[in-house]
């Protein structure tokens, strides 16, 4: 059995309801559930690295509050909760840019909690797994939220940036040539990159995810809700491929699509 993880990240208080509907409705109705990487508290004015503002803040409005909790969105709120083929995932705190690309231990700590308190405090269930802005973690940053949570999903791990303790059962990962692996209780899974994404062509984005869906046991496919409808359009190509990867997902018995938390409940053993 070959297992899938659907990983939408970027979900916040400026998210509309409609945009998530549309795109996973088709998933919801199949019984395939969707794992959104929620903001707790976003920052107003994301910027990338090349100084533009955030895709994810398309619907900003004139916003001028600098951070927006996700209780601040009832609508919203109240849509994840009656779908409960939804999975809540903690991203980060603000979404500040590499927001956890640092040793700032206390600074760090900080965020992850009150991360969690905002997701809580809005009727959210208490988030099992970690996905980091960007993916980028320093080793101290790596340190708290192996404390904090039970899964770490991460684009990818580089000895010089884990903690010291961690090298040993990094190398053995490397030796086994295993995308996933595992430190004390909390499970660490990468992935092999956004595959699903407006930057790739449809035949590019079809062969990376036939290739990896045929030689992993487990794989992590990430995409962001607000890279389907850019420029306040919706990429009618981009929504229908989606659409047909959930039809291809739901219709081979060889492959089950999971979230997360499913991979804690002792049933799924990965290799």
């Amino acid at each position: 059995m070959r297992y899938v993880i659907i990983r939408d990240d970027d979900t916040n208080a400026l998210t509309p309801v409609e945009c998530l509907e549309r795109l996973y409705r088709p998933f919801l109705d199949r019984g395939l559930p969707v794992n959104l990487a929620t903001i707790p508290a976003v920052t107003t004015d994301a910027r990338m690295a090349n100084g533009q503002p955030e895709g994810f803040l398309f619907n900003k409005n004139g916003e001028q509050r600098p951070t927006l909790p996700i209780g601040t969105n009832g609508e919203l709120i109240n849509y994840l909760r009656s779908n409960p083929g939804f999975h809540i995932v903690q991203h980060g705190c603000h979404h500040d840019f590499l927001e956890f690309d640092s040793n700032a231990r206390a600074d760090l700590a900080q965020r992850l909690d009150d991360g969690t308190t905002l997701l809580l405090e809005a009727g959210l269930p208490r988030p099992q797994t970690f996905v980091a802005p960007y993916d980028r973690l320093y080793r101290t940053a790596l340190e708290e939220v192996a404390r904090r949570f039970s899964i770490l999903s991460t684009g990818w791990f580089e000895l010089g940036r884990l903690p010291f303790t961690w090298w040993p059962r990094y190398a053995v990962k490397k030796l086994l040539h295993s995308p996933h692996w595992r430190i004390g209780d909390t499970l660490l899974l990468t992935h092999p990159g956004c595959l699903l994404s407006c930057h790739r062509t449809l035949s590019t984005m079809l062969g990376g995810i036939l290739h990896y869906l045929e030689s992993q046991q487990l794989t992590v496919l990430v995409t962001h809700w607000w890279e389907y409808f850019r420029d306040h359009q919706p990429d009618e190509p981009f929504i229908s491929f989606l659409h047909e990867t959930a039809h291809y997902l739901a219709n081979h018995p060889d492959i089950k699509v999971i979230s997360f938390a499913d991979l804690l409940d002792k049933k799924i053993a990965l290799n």
